[in-house]
């Protein structure tokens, strides 16, 4: 018995000896049963504070400094330039179709074909920056994107044009979720919300910046720089990514596990599915046989690639997630806060263009007083997140108000407005779109653990694509059918009334009664002066119908996103001392 008790001592002391080694060879003072040393009562050495060291950071990570800090700047603007070519080519897509002689309809395919690839690529994107490495993979397609962007100008038919362009946006597609996941990773504890807020910049200040853009490079310089304006940035972001961000290794052994199924199942579908999404309107939805086709099998294909990543040993992300609270608000309240910020921006863009003529250098200055101040709000706002005495939620839901009432005030929209007309509208987004950003993605990826950063980023960037499809189809749907509804309720009311005014004369014949001495030639045109009335009354109550559809929108997510969530923390350092347990 006396061995017996002598040999578990031993084997406690062993244990002892080797836990306090793994946590920082602190068992010094931790006394042999057999030794001759005195050791500190049982008691004392419960109530000692043990050190927990904290996890030793991979060898190829230098500390923080400003190398690193310049690789993250620089990877933030490779994912800046991504959205400049994605937001200017958009933007001047009237100008680049009337330089290449290409029409309208084949036109849309190149915006359609594009984003197609880009939200696809961001879905499978963590997997391969696992694999090639961050440093590699986002130098690669930074370089990558560039360089596809100088043939395009010269491109010989619509064809070899969308196929340049699908390359281009799956390499500028793989850019934002790097930039999610080097925020994450390489920046300190105390500044990792600032590094969201970096990351909201892709959300907020890159789209609005699309339009001045797109206006300067084309009345300035020439429509081929829709194209080439990225090129200096790039090898810009190029140097600053070589310079900066640590080399990680190469991981080719995972291909041992590559998710071949997923690829071939979840490129198609997500591809299907954004092309619904972008031409459907325009092909009439479901009277179409394409996007009844693409829908269908789209829908389908989506389906079984869900399944697959549920149960696959190497998913491109986790379904798992979804079960959690957090992650279910915060990844909905992005797809609809996203696309309310882009509804929000193009509702101007288009009453000034359609109604007032307005050519982009016009309707720039309306963009830039929501771009040019989130320079200041984003980081304002980062800090009020970063601190544990605010609950981001609170935040997000002030957010929701401030765009609830810009809503609001779209909704007194009238044909005799103009450009300064909007600036109140876009004052208030200033605010509430960093106040509505930071928050969701703070609450979709401060609630998940570091290993967990790779499969929350291609799923939230996912979802943030769609979200500019969805509002995409929306605007396009709803403007279309509210525009047409109106158009018969005006018309259907001069039809009834009509006969009522007659005594009061026609103004419009009246003013163009010597305008020509062919009594059929003034009647043709005060007809088509009347139809243009028409058209311009029904496209305004049609944008007023949605600003007022986007106020109880934002309401029901500043409720849902305070109901919904658990509250995160903005995170911290591990304190250097643990009580023991």
């Amino acid at each position: 018995m006396e061995v017996f008790s002598h040999s578990i001592a031993l084997m406690m002391w062993a244990m002892i000896s080797e836990t306090c080694d793994t946590n920082g060879g602190e068992a010094s003072h931790v006394a042999s049963p057999d030794g001759a040393s005195a050791s500190p009562p049982l008691a004392v050495q419960q109530a000692a504070p043990v050190i927990h060291a904290s996890p030793p950071m991979p060898s190829y990570i230098p500390p923080f400094g400003v190398r690193t800090i310049i690789g993250c700047v620089g990877m933030l603007l490779a994912v800046h330039v991504a959205g400049f070519n994605e937001h200017v080519t958009e933007n001047g897509l009237a100008d680049i179709l009337g330089a290449m002689h290409i029409s309208h309809d084949d036109g849309t395919w190149l915006i359609t074909i594009y984003e197609a690839f880009n939200i696809a690529a961001m879905a499978f994107t963590p997997w391969f920056y696992m694999t090639f490495s961050i440093y590699r993979f986002s130098i690669f397609m930074t370089a990558l994107m560039a360089l596809l962007a100088i043939p395009a100008p010269f491109m010989p038919d619509v064809t070899s044009l969308c196929v340049l362009r699908a390359f281009q946006g799956m390499a500028a597609g793989c850019l934002p979720p790097v930039l999610m996941t080097v925020m994450l990773k390489y920046l300190p504890p105390e500044i990792r919300v600032f590094g969201i807020g970096g990351y909201a910049m892709s959300a907020t200040f890159g789209p609005n910046l699309g339009l001045p853009l797109e206006a300067f490079w084309f009345e300035h310089v020439g429509w081929h720089w829709l194209y080439w304006e990225i090129i200096p940035l790039a090898a810009l972001a190029v140097a600053m990514i070589a310079y900066g961000l640590p080399r990680d290794p190469l991981h080719m052994e995972r291909f041992e596990k590559f998710n071949w199924f997923g690829l071939m199942v979840g490129l198609p579908a997500i591809c299907s599915l954004v092309i619904v999404l972008y031409q459907g309107d325009r092909l009439d939805w479901f009277r179409s046989a394409t996007i009844t086709h693409l829908a269908f099998w789209g829908g389908a294909a989506f389906v079984v690639f869900l399944i697959n990543e549920a149960f696959h040993p190497s998913p491109y992300f986790k379904i798992q997630y979804w079960r959690s609270r957090n992650i279910q608000a915060s990844l909905i309240s992005l797809v609809g806060i996203l696309a309310i910020c882009g509804l929000l921006s193009e509702l101007p863009a288009t009453y000034l263009e359609e109604i007032r003529g307005y050519r982009p250098i016009q309707t720039a200055p309306v963009a830039l007083v929501v771009a040019l101040p989130q320079l200041i709000m984003l980081p304002l706002i980062a800090a009020i997140c970063n601190s544990r005495r605010v609950d981001c939620r609170y935040v997000l839901a002030g957010g929701m108000a401030c765009l609830a009432a810009a809503a609001w005030f779209g909704t007194w929209l009238t044909p005799d407005w103009v450009r300064d007309n909007f600036y109140v509208i876009q004052i208030l987004q200033v605010f509430g779109q960093p106040m509505t950003v930071i928050p969701t993605l703070m609450l979709a990826t401060l609630a998940l653990g570091p290993a967990d950063g790779p499969f929350i980023s291609g799923m939230v960037n996912m979802l943030k694509g769609l979200a500019n499809a969805v509002a995409f189809a929306i605007f396009a749907a709803v403007t279309r059918r509210r525009e047409q509804y109106h158009s018969v309720m005006l018309l259907d009311h001069h039809g009834a009334n009509g006969t009522t005014l007659q005594g009061l004369g026609d103004p419009i014949q009246q003013q163009l009664a010597g305008t020509s001495p062919d009594a059929g030639h003034v009647a043709h045109n005060a007809l088509e002066v009347f139809h243009t009335y028409v058209h311009e009354q029904s496209v305004v109550l049609g944008l007023a119908d949605i600003y007022f559809g986007l106020i109880w929108v934002c309401l029901g997510y500043a409720v849902l996103n305070v109901l919904l969530p658990r509250r995160v923390y903005p995170p911290r350092a591990p304190a250097a001392t643990a009580p023991a347990h």
